[in-house]
C-alpha cells in the first residue's frame, strides 16, 4: 500500500476544539484488521522565557467496545460540575482576557535585601 493511502486510511474524520493554551483533537482512525477507534489528543503550548515555545501532548485512545461507558461517565461527570458550580469559569487565569499582574504592594520588607546587605567591592579589589 503506497504511503498515501495509508495516510488517508488513518485520518478518516478529524475535529478540532481550540480552548486557549490547549488543543483538542479528535480523530477517528483505522486498525490493522480496519476497524475504527477514536484518538483524543491534548496539546498544550508552553512560551520559555526567550519567547520560544513548545507543546506538550497527552493522548487517548478510546476503543468502540468502550465508547457506552466512557460516553456515560462524561455525561456523569460533565453533568455533575455544571450541577455544582454552573459554566461561569471561577479562576481568573482562565479567563480569555487574562493578563497576569504582580502586586508590588505586598511583597514582604524582608524578603528585599537592603543595600548595607551588599559586600562593598571595588574594581582594585578583583
Amino acid at each position: 500500500m503506497r504511503e498515501n493511502d495509508m495516510l488517508e486510511k488513518e485520518e478518516i474524520f478529524s475535529k478540532v476544539l481550540r480552548a486557549g493554551r490547549r488543543t483538542y483533537f479528535f480523530d477517528v482512525r483505522a486498525t490493522k484488521a480496519d476497524d475504527y477507534y477514536i484518538t483524543i489528543t491534548e496539546s498544550k503550548k508552553f512560551t520559555e522565557t526567550d519567547g520560544s515555545f513548545h507543546f506538550k501532548k497527552h493522548k487517548i485512545y478510546l476503543y468502540k467496545e468502550d465508547f457506552v461507558a466512557f460516553a456515560e461517565i462524561l455525561e456523569e461527570m460533565t453533568s455533575y460540575v455544571l450541577n455544582h458550580k454552573g459554566e461561569e469559569v471561577i479562576s481568573e487565569r482562565h479567563q480569555k482576557d487574562y493578563k497576569k499582574e504582580y502586586d508590588f504592594d505586598k511583597i514582604e520588607e524582608e524578603k528585599i535585601p537592603s543595600i548595607s546587605s551588599f559586600t562593598n567591592i571595588e574594581f582594585e579589589d578583583i
